[in-house]
């Protein structure tokens, strides 16, 4: 079973708004998909199955999820506190073909421009079968967070394209941060050193900290 692609905000809000408050289950059931039972491996698994309810398209292309409508579907796990719990994935860092690299043209601007949220919850305790589905926030950054990530970004993407990669930390960035993406220490990407050697290194990529999906959520809720 497949769903088509909305073709409007109002459409996908419609269908946020339908699941919400639904489980895991709920949604598995729907596709007849067995529910991981380890939840160590099953947080690629909660936002494939969004996806497909939703009707998102772009897989891992470069573009947002939702193409015909240019928004991109972000899962946000949260504590019963209603916190989020980690930072969240948003694309890989470019480490070749690093020329001519701007903000304006770069693949997480067009990620960020406009943004499905969709809280879930993420506690431990709670089975992942039984894990309830929020209401979705339908978010653009503003003219100061657009101006912070871009600042971020250029800071952090300064230092990729020195051959700095190895000095950046996850404490770099105020609200956009770099750190490792690879499935285990054998994933390893080709990149440029400090004197222009190719070397292998871990793939990276672009996560915003919990305190900034923390800011879109008190927002929403103000």
């Amino acid at each position: 079973m497949s769903v088509s692609p909305p073709t409007s905000e109002e459409e996908l809000l419609e269908r946020a708004r339908f699941i919400a408050g639904l489980t895991l289950a709920d949604l598995a059931e729907k596709f007849k998909l067995e529910i991981p039972k380890d939840t160590r491996h099953a947080k690629g698994w909660i936002g494939q199955l969004i996806e497909l309810t939703l009707g998102a398209t772009a897989a891992s292309l470069a573009e947002p999820d939702f193409q015909e409508i240019g928004i991109e579907l972000k899962t946000l796990p949260l504590s019963n506190s209603g916190k989020p719990k980690e930072s969240t994935y948003v694309c890989t860092v470019p480490l070749t073909n690093l020329t001519g690299q701007q903000w304006e043209t770069s693949w997480i601007k067009r990620k960020l421009q406009r943004v499905l949220w969709l809280p879930f919850e993420a506690e431990k305790k709670i089975p992942l079968a039984e894990r309830h589905i929020g209401n979705a926030i339908l978010w653009s950054p503003t003219q100061t967070e657009s101006q912070q990530l871009q600042q971020d970004w250029e800071e952090l993407m300064e230092l990729v394209c020195l051959g700095k990669l190895e000095q950046i930390t996850s404490h770099m960035g105020r609200y956009l941060q770099i750190r490792p993406k690879g499935a285990n220490a054998k994933s390893l990407t080709t990149t440029l050193d400090e004197e222009g050697n190719t070397i292998q290194t871990l793939p990276r990529g672009f996560y915003l900290r919990p305190d900034f999906t923390q800011r879109i959520i008190n927002h929403h809720y103000a």
